[in-house]
C-alpha cells in the first residue's frame, strides 16, 4: 500500500487468485504477485522503487530456479560476480513463468567469492533485470499450459547496477517469502478444480445415457462428491496458510506446504476426472476442459508437487531424508 498498491492482505490475495484459476486467466499476475512477495520481504530501498513500479503496472517474474527444479530458496545456477559496485551476472534460470509477458525478472544469484577458500555457506543476491537487458537471452519452454508460457534465461556476463540490487541476503529473503509464493499456486489450483467440478457436474445433468442423466449413477456421483470433499480440504488450507502469513505466524511455511499438497492432490484428481467423465468430447479440442486440465498439471509441478511437500513437512520432523536420485 505504501508503494501504491491495493494493500491486499493474502487472505484477499488468496480470493482474488482463486477467481484467476477458475478463469484460467492468460494473465502474468500470479508470477508478478510472486515477485512482489520476495520484494516485500526485502525491505531496501531499491526493492520499495521496484514495487512502486509494479503497482503502476510492470510485470515482474521470478527468475530463481535451478535446472533440477529442486524449488529450494537457495537453489540457482547464475553466478553473481562483484563488477564496479554491481555485480555481472552469468548462467542459467530455468522454469521461468510469462517470461515473454513481463517487463523484467527477479534473479537469484549465488555470488562468487574472490577467494576460492571462503569458508562456510554460499552468498546470495537478488536483483532486479530487465527484460530488454543486454547479456540477457530467452529460450521458450515447450509446455502443455496454453494460458502462459516458460522459458529458460541464459545471462552471458549481464552487468547489474548497485541500484538494481534488492538484497545481498537474497536466499533468506527469499525463503521468508516461500510461504506467501505456495499458497498464491493452491489458490490458483483450487480455483481451477471448482471450475472443473462445476462443470462436469453441469454436464452430468443433462448428458444422457439409458435414459436419464449420467449423473444418476454412482460411478459418476462418487468421484464428484470425492472431488468437491478433496477441493473444500484444499481451499481450507489455503485460507489458513493465508491467515498463517496475515497473522506473522511461525507455522507460516507450515501451512503453506500443506496447502500447496492438498490442492496439488484435489486438482490432479478433478483434472483426471473431469475429464473422464465428459466422455470422448472431453479428449477434444472443442470441449473447455483441457485448459484447465492442462494449467492444473502446471501448477502441481511449480514449487514443488503433493509429494515433494510432504517430503518437506516430513523432514521438518524427521530430519533429512535419503535422496530419491
Amino acid at each position: 500500500e505504501e508503494a501504491g498498491g491495493a494493500g491486499f492482505k493474502m487472505v484477499g490475495i488468496v480470493g482474488l487468485v482463486e477467481e484467476v484459476g477458475r478463469h484460467a486467466l492468460a494473465s502474468p499476475l500470479i508470477p508478478t504477485l510472486c515477485a512482489t512477495y520476495v520484494l516485500r520481504e526485502a525491505g531496501t530501498e531499491a526493492a520499495g522503487r521496484w514495487l512502486a513500479r509494479i503497482a503502476e503496472g510492470t510485470g515482474v517474474s521470478l527468475a530463481t530456479t535451478d535446472a533440477r527444479g529442486t524449488w529450494a530458496p537457495d537453489a540457482t545456477d547464475v553466478v553473481a560476480k562483484a563488477s564496479e559496485g554491481g555485480f555481472e551476472l552469468s548462467g542459467k534460470a530455468y522454469f521461468v513463468q510469462d517470461a515473454f509477458k513481463v517487463d523484467a525478472f527477479l534473479v537469484l544469484a549465488r555470488v562468487e567469492e574472490e577467494s576460492s577458500s571462503a569458508a562456510g555457506e554460499a552468498r546470495h543476491v537478488l536483483c532486479v533485470v530487465p527484460a530488454d537487458a543486454e547479456g540477457l537471452a530467452l529460450s521458450q519452454d515447450h509446455i502443455h499450459d496454453l494460458t502462459r508460457d516458460q522459458a529458460t534465461i541464459s545471462f552471458d556476463g549481464l552487468r547489474v547496477p548497485a541500484a538494481d540490487i534488492v538484497s545481498t541476503d537474497g536466499s533468506a529473503v527469499l525463503r521468508r517469502a516461500w510461504p506467501a509464493i505456495l499458497t498464491t499456486i493452491a489458490a490458483d489450483l483450487c480455483g481451477a478444480a471448482e471450475w472443473q467440478l462445476q462443470t462436469t457436474v453441469e454436464y452430468a445433468k443433462t448428458r444422457k445415457q439409458f435414459d436419464r442423466p449420467i449423473g444418476f449413477f454412482q460411478a459418476v456421483k462418487h468421484p464428484l462428491s470425492n472431488g468437491m470433499i478433496a477441493i473444500d480440504r484444499a481451499r481450507s488450507l489455503t485460507y489458513h496458510a493465508a491467515c498463517c502469513i496475515d497473522s506473522a505466524s511461525d507455522e507460516a511455511e507450515v501451512a503453506a506446504r500443506m496447502a500447496k499438497s492438498a490442492a496439488s492432490d484435489a486438482g490432479n484428481f478433478m483434472s483426471d476426472r473431469s475429464v473422464q467423465l465428459h466422455g470422448g468430447i472431453g479428449f477434444t479440442w472443442e470441449c473447455d476442459v483441457h485448459f484447465f486440465f492442462k494449467r492444473s498439471m502446471h501448477d502441481q509441478a511449480l514449487y514443488g508437487d503433493g509429494v515433494h511437500q510432504r517430503r518437506k513437512l516430513a523432514e521438518r520432523i524427521l530430519g533429512p531424508l535419503p535422496s530419491g536420485d
